[in-house]
């Protein structure tokens, strides 16, 4: 879903322009950020599920801190409450609330491997699967992506009318978001 999670944070781009597409961009993954130094300690972990390659979507992740419900929770408020330092009250919470999308999108896709507390404390794990239909998967993806780079695209669009210069930087970053999901989306598809 690291596809769609650039996709979403394209398209809060378009509603939020204050705060900096690379802010948004980063906050959108940071659960991923946070989650590979724990990867790398044996602290969270990531299994195939049984009887296939690995490929994409189909991991199972003991993401039991990075991914829970509540440590997803509590990543957010303090990356919220830090980002005010750069973009104020606002600009803390579009970027706490972009780094909680990322476990509601997560929700959508994993299979029941999130767990709502940390440590999988009451081991209760949630998750939609939408994995287990690879091209359904590929599909919201997708359309985070294009969805994202259009909103970016029109309010990017808009900002550079109003300021009287032609829609070149709009037309070109809105082209990047679309590519680079492209082949982030490939790679993930064809390389897992």
């Amino acid at each position: 879903m690291v596809t769609g999670h650039f996709g979403f944070a394209a398209g809060v781009k378009g509603k939020e322009t204050f705060v900096p597409l690379w802010a948004l961009m980063l906050a959108s993954v940071w659960l991923d950020v946070l989650f590979i130094p724990l990867l790398a300690t044996g602290a969270e972990s990531i299994d195939d599920v049984p009887g296939t390659n690995g490929g994409y979507g189909d991991v199972i992740i003991h993401a039991d801190y990075t991914h829970s419900l509540v440590g997803a929770i509590l990543i957010s408020l303090v990356t919220g409450w830090i980002a005010t330092r750069w973009w104020g009250k606002r600009g803390g919470v579009v970027i706490g609330l972009v780094v909680f999308s990322h476990w509601v999108l997560d929700l959508i896709v994993h299979r029941h491997d999130m767990p709502i507390l940390p440590g999988n404390l009451g081991d209760v794990r949630v998750g939609f699967g939408l994995w287990k239909v690879e091209w359904a998967s590929i599909l919201a993806e997708a359309a985070l992506v294009l969805g994202g780079a259009y909103l970016y695209w029109r309010a990017a669009q808009s900002a550079e009318r109003e300021a009287g210069r032609p829609a070149d930087r709009a037309n070109l970053v809105a082209a990047l978001i679309v590519v680079f999901g492209a082949v982030v989306l490939a790679l993930d598809v064809f390389v897992g």
